[in-house]
């Protein structure tokens, strides 16, 4: 069964006006030549702009190009492959990840013999239109492994550290932190004489971990109020992402989850996204009601 992903718009930077003695003749604004791009593609057919398209890709002399996919919501770097002209075209018609196979001189989508597929979200070209970014969310791992990416060897470990961790997934800033957290949920159930971390103190307190976090955004919102510094905001919003996700670690909700919530808001008006709210509201205060009843019916009868 094929899942659908709404992935929400790219969001374009401001456009830069370049100047050269004072003349926008000669250097016209970005977001004119391509208004004027988009007008003269208007009466294209996908077909004819697709083709366009992959015309514009800088293929090697092999007919290829380096295609990486990276996990909308979280950032990481899931696997790389090679890309031909019939792989991105089928990549953007199917929304899955396809690859070229060097070895076996053929296509491969992700995930078509494991069911772990790569849902694509967009797909990037870099500047030298040399190199492909396939933006997705998988289904499961990505790595034949079993991994959740291909990435999971560090080579500074392996350099620096005696003891290198195996199976180091690269991470981002705010999965390093999950996985700290989670780490320290675990060890709770270890008997250990050792002085308790912050973290594990917030685990074993609710009241604790809510006042702190009721108290760091209050702190956030100062910053705005008393007009502080700018690295002040910075901190203070790094202590309420941080206690934020010791609670969300304690509900068993991951980062990947609300980042999923985020991204399907942003997909959509806020008209709409309220409307949907106060639909879900009202689908769960009717189901509550429903089993209420129901339960009520089963004890008088």
């Amino acid at each position: 069964m094929t899942t659908q992903f709404n992935c929400f718009q790219s969001l374009k930077s401001s456009p830069i006006r370049h100047h050269f003695n004072n003349s926008r003749t000669l250097f016209p604004r970005r977001s004119f030549i391509s208004a004027t791009i988009k007008q003269s593609h208007q009466h294209l057919s996908f077909e004819s702009k697709l083709d366009i398209l992959l015309d514009s890709v800088k293929w090697d002399d092999k007919g290829l190009a380096v295609a990486i996919a990276q996990h909308v919501d979280t950032g990481a770097v899931l696997m790389q492959g090679f890309a031909n002209r019939d792989a991105l075209a089928s990549t953007i018609s199917s929304k899955k990840a396809t690859f070229y196979s060097r070895s076996r001189s053929k296509l491969w989508t992700k995930g078509e013999t494991s069911m772990n597929y790569i849902n694509i979200c967009d797909v990037f070209l870099d500047c030298d239109r040399d190199s492909i970014l396939y933006l997705g969310k998988p289904d499961g791992p990505s790595c034949h492994t079993g991994s959740e990416t291909c990435y999971y060897t560090s080579v500074f470990d392996s350099l620096y550290s005696s003891q290198a961790e195996e199976n180091k997934l690269a991470m981002t800033t705010l999965q390093s932190l999950e996985a700290t957290i989670i780490q320290r949920k675990e060890e709770i159930s270890e008997s250990s004489t050792a002085k308790p971390s912050w973290t594990r103190r917030l685990l074993l307190d609710n009241k604790l971990l809510c006042s702190k976090i009721r108290e760091e955004a209050d702190e956030l919102c100062r910053t705005l109020e008393d007009s502080e510094e700018i690295p002040r905001t910075a901190s203070e919003m790094a202590d309420v992402l941080y206690h934020a996700m010791v609670l969300l670690s304690l509900r068993g909700v991951t980062l990947e989850e609300v980042l999923a919530v985020l991204r399907q808001r942003f997909s959509r008006s806020g008209i709409e996204e309220k409307r949907s709210r106060m639909l879900e509201g009202q689908i769960w205060v009717s189901s509550t009601a429903q089993g209420e009843f129901s339960s009520w019916a089963q004890q008088s009868l």
